[in-house]
């Protein structure tokens, strides 16, 4: 099966044209040039792919963005992901601007501006033609499907933003004035809408089976997600539950459609799950591995590099195996679970905490992993170039991956940007805020807030969760979103749009632990203490970009 993938890649970008800043005068082609034949026109769609984020990467030493909330604690003090915690960020200091974004709109907009002349006929009788005229149908929802995306990517980190739907002169870009969060809301959906109507539920079984390819469910994927974030209180502060209404029934189509379903494996690095509705493909590489294997698997390769580290909060997330909290605090750890044996705190806890975290005494690479003080994996100081938090990174690395110099082993890594279980979970948050109650339906939302919950954690292996007032249940699929999507970009953006950072965001812990006869004794410790402020709900502008269009304004506090 051919799997035609697009990559951001230095392939990818070498055999695309970005015509932002196209001087025909200076090419080997013209514009018209690339409209002219099928690959081509191909390579045009895939520079609009190209703007598609991987795991946000802010730093040589690759941070990711979960750094940036209590989630995670990035070893190295002075990399740029500490602006999000530290203070330091600012209109002129800034960090993940993703303004060039604006570069990709532009993008789309010349591109869906030249397919309406696009002609092939010249090459009808050329043996590959039909197969071009199947694909090229869809080329145009594709583009306007990633446009939505990118919008939507600009809007939650901004709130109102400029939203060019044309190409612009340098003068009307830098005269623009901004469009409301909740109009830059409408259009993604209006276009979601009408592209889902003209997409294939899947590449398989047509063209070239093609994978990677924006499809009808992701275009309901933008659609519901970009609702869920307007009903949300960062956008919604009066709690208007219409808003609710509307996202609990955008997260419904993608379930309706029949064509996803939950997987108890892995979904990390496995696009042939039944349960990834959009991912993005990366070639080879050890990287990720070098910054967040324990250093001693890196065989001295990992030279100044620090890498991203779970924290005790985010630890505290993980129930144990029987539904049951459990915390670890002054006097040790604490649950009411009377099954669970608190001195061994990584055994029986939800199966999803070890594809996120490794942990003390948990297996790894043919070894054990030992993080208690003395430790092969222990780290005294956070120049260690070792865990700062006593816990490791598990999501996303590749085990099989190698620094062994006579066996040296590379690994392709595959970033999900949606799945399955995120419309579950984003029904039935909507859902209960919408009934205020998680176990009502009505004629249009027939499956219950409870229900949808449920589904992610018993395919998780997780009881059913006890829940049952409002307020309960909303705490409840706030933990759901922690422990599902740990290390998958959700909880930076979940902690905004829920308006908690306040509560959430100025602390982070780790774990010592040390020897004690043949067991362990577990205590708390303080990392760092952060600074937050409410207008971290929303990314500072640009300085640069303020300068140059004074309608933009800044968003407030900054």
């Amino acid at each position: 099966m051919k799997k035609f993938v697009y990559l951001l890649s230095v392939a990818l970008l070498a055999a695309s044209c970005n015509f932002l800043d196209f001087d025909e005068s200076s090419s080997d082609y013209t514009r018209t040039d690339m409209y002219t034949t099928y690959s081509n026109v191909q390579k045009m769609l895939t520079n609009i792919y190209s703007y598609m984020p991987g795991k946000d990467i802010y730093d040589v030493s690759y941070a990711l963005r979960d750094c940036g909330s209590d989630d995670a604690e990035y070893a190295d003090p002075d990399a740029s992901v500490q602006r999000f915690t530290n203070g330091n960020w600012s209109p002129l200091n800034t960090v993940d601007t993703k303004w060039d974004l604006y570069n990709a709109l532009r993008s789309v907009s010349e591109f869906l501006e030249s397919m309406k002349t696009v002609d092939l006929s010249m090459f009808q009788y050329n043996s590959n033609y039909q197969r071009w005229m199947e694909h090229l149908q869809y080329y145009p929802y594709e583009a306007r499907t990633l446009r939505a995306y990118y919008l939507f990517e600009l809007a939650r980190r901004y709130g109102d933003i400029p939203m060019p739907l044309t190409m612009l002169s340098v003068e009307e870009a830098n005269s623009m004035e901004k469009t409301q969060f909740d109009d830059v809301i409408a259009f993604i959906v209006s276009e979601c809408t009408e592209c889902a109507a003209n997409l294939p539920q899947t590449y398989v079984g047509m063209l070239d089976d093609e994978i990677g390819r924006v499809t009808k469910g992701f275009a309901l994927a933008v659609k519901a997600k970009a609702l869920l974030y307007a009903a949300s209180p960062q956008h919604n502060p009066t709690g208007d539950r219409a808003k609710w209404l509307e996202a609990a029934k955008a997260a419904k189509e993608i379930i309706d459609l029949g064509q996803y379903r939950l997987d108890p494996g892995e979904k990390a690095n496995n696009y042939a799950s039944p349960e990834v509705i959009m991912f993005i493909l990366r070639s080879e590489s050890s990287t990720y591995e070098l910054v967040n294997f324990p250093l001693r698997f890196t065989e001295g390769q990992r030279q100044g590099m620090a890498g991203t580290y779970p924290t005790q909060n985010l630890v505290d997330a993980f129930q144990t195996l029987g539904g049951y909290d459990i915390t670890l605090t002054a006097g040790g750890w604490q649950t009411d679970d009377p099954a669970f044996d608190v001195t061994k705190p990584y055994e029986g806890r939800d199966p999803r905490f070890a594809r996120a975290i490794l942990a003390n005494g948990m297996a790894f690479k043919g070894a054990t992993i030992e993080t208690y003080v003395g430790g092969r994996d222990y780290s005294a100081t956070r120049s260690d170039l070792g865990t700062c938090t006593g816990y490791y990174l598990r999501r996303y690395i590749q085990e099989s991956t190698s620094f062994v110099p006579e066996n040296i082993i590379r690994n392709k890594h595959q970033w999900i940007v949606y799945r399955y279980a995120e419309a579950l979970l984003s029904y039935a948050e909507a859902a209960n805020e919408y009934f205020q109650d998680p176990t009502a339906t009505d004629a249009t939302l027939t499956l219950s807030a409870a229900e949808a919950l449920n589904q992610v954690r018993v395919n998780a292996g997780m009881p059913d969760v006890q829940a049952i007032t409002y307020m309960a249940f909303q705490t409840a699929v706030r933990r759901e979103w922690r422990v599902e999507f740990a290390f998958e970009d959700h909880r930076f953006w979940d902690v905004r749009r829920w308006n908690i950072g306040q509560s959430t965001q100025g602390q982070v812990d780790g774990v010592k632990i040390q020897r004690s006869g043949d067991g362990f004794t577990y205590s708390r410790f303080t990392v760092e203490n952060r600074t937050w402020a409410a207008k971290m709900n929303l990314y500072p502008i640009p300085q640069s970009e303020t300068f140059a269009n004074p309608n933009l304004g800044q968003n407030t506090g900054w």
